[in-house]
């Protein structure tokens, strides 16, 4: 591959650029899967600039590495920390490769991945298919900052650590084996504009209907109703608000495992304004705080909601009343590599280990690596 490009590159040159001024070769090497690779590559001055046609032709840099490499490289850092990665490529391909270098080469394609992705449009024009399921969760993973401060040269002294929020979404039309993810710790609008784009990858249309379920954050329901409007329905996990009618239980009777199968069956079947009724009798004064206010947090919980109890029609539908498919998948999808023991992600990072984590998960990694122009 490389004498016959070199050639080829170099003819093109000499013939496009008759002024092309041959200088002498020079040292090139680089690193593979299969150890370093050096060769001696002609160059040329063309109008004042240098010219290495083996480097163009191959997309190899001196001391760079193959693209077979970065992808391994990619694949590594992409599950398992940059520590243990360099400690496999060692194991698997006998290289020492820097732990900076594989956090280096795994970002880089994560911000590959995000130009791509931001780059990519939705077409609702088409019916689309009849019925798409979504949802959409966070959880907080681990950051580290660095505050300039004049005064303070150490970037160790200006160190802040914290906790960032992500959001995974999800899409899939139902008997689909693995949805669709996308995640991103940006606004929610963002975690919006992604929910579309989750449900536009499995046939969203202009006549498919949006089935949302998930937590009560206000957030999320009104994103449904603003990427999807009128298609798009939301449900609260059924589990979800279980957990606060189990809370409100032991307040509102002298039996309360008794009183919350009743109105948990209640709200199985759809009738949300009968357990109100049955709530409003204890509710809490208002001098009590919320902390100590089970039946008041149930009580404004449900009546704030009333659209997003209807799970007697979810169920005739055969559709999911909770959201247990996010909440793993942000431990399946996310935290297995953003969350592993010593790991504190810059911010402006963060975004670009997601994509790699999505990208997998999506099985979309073949299409990104192919869509690059083979190295040596």
């Amino acid at each position: 591959m490389g004498k016959k490009k070199e050639y080829q590159k170099v003819k093109e040159i000499i013939d496009e650029n008759p002024q092309a001024k041959t200088q002498v070769k020079k040292s090139l090497h680089w690193h593979t899967t299969f150890g370093d690779v050096s060769i001696n590559e002609q160059t040329f001055i063309i109008n004042g600039k240098l010219v290495r046609p083996f480097c163009e032709s191959a997309h190899i840099a001196c001391r760079g590495y193959s693209l077979l490499l970065e992808r391994r490289i990619t694949d590594f850092g992409s599950d398992f920390s940059f520590g243990k990665s360099a400690k496999k490529i060692k194991e698997h391909y006998g290289l020492d490769i820097p732990e900076s270098s594989i956090r280096i080469i795994t970002q880089k394609h994560g911000n590959h991945l995000l130009g791509a992705e931001n780059q990519s449009s939705n077409d609702d024009n088409t019916p689309g298919v009849e019925q798409i399921i979504v949802q959409t969760d966070g959880c907080m993973i681990p950051k580290i900052e660095f505050i300039p401060n004049g005064e303070e040269s150490d970037l160790r002294k200006t160190r802040k650590v914290g906790w960032k929020e992500v959001r995974l979404s999800l899409g899939y039309i139902p008997g689909m084996n693995k949805p669709i993810y996308e995640a991103t710790s940006g606004t929610t609008e963002e975690t919006g504009r992604q929910l579309l784009s989750c449900a536009s990858q499995v046939g969203y249309g202009k006549n498919s209907k949006i089935h949302g379920v998930g937590d009560g954050a206000k957030w999320i329901a009104d994103q449904i109703e603003t990427q999807f409007g009128s298609n798009g329905t939301y449900l609260i996990d059924f589990y979800h608000l279980c957990e606060y009618l189990h809370a409100a239980a032991k307040s509102c009777s002298e039996a309360p495992e008794d009183w919350y199968k009743k109105v948990k069956q209640l709200m199985y079947d759809g009738k949300h304004k009968k357990v109100l009724e049955k709530l409003e009798p204890s509710i809490e004064p208002s001098n009590i705080e919320d902390e100590q206010a089970p039946v008041r947090k149930c009580y404004r919980y449900i009546k704030n909601r009333p659209k997003q109890f209807n799970y007697p029609q979810a169920i005739k539908k055969g559709l999911p009343i909770g959201s247990g498919k996010i909440e793993s998948g942000n431990k399946s999808v996310l935290q297995s590599r953003m969350k592993i023991t010593g790991a504190w992600w810059k911010v402006e990072n963060i975004d670009k280990m997601l994509v790699l984590l999505t990208c997998k998960q999506n099985e979309k990694w073949d299409n990104y690596w192919g869509q690059i122009p083979k190295a040596a």
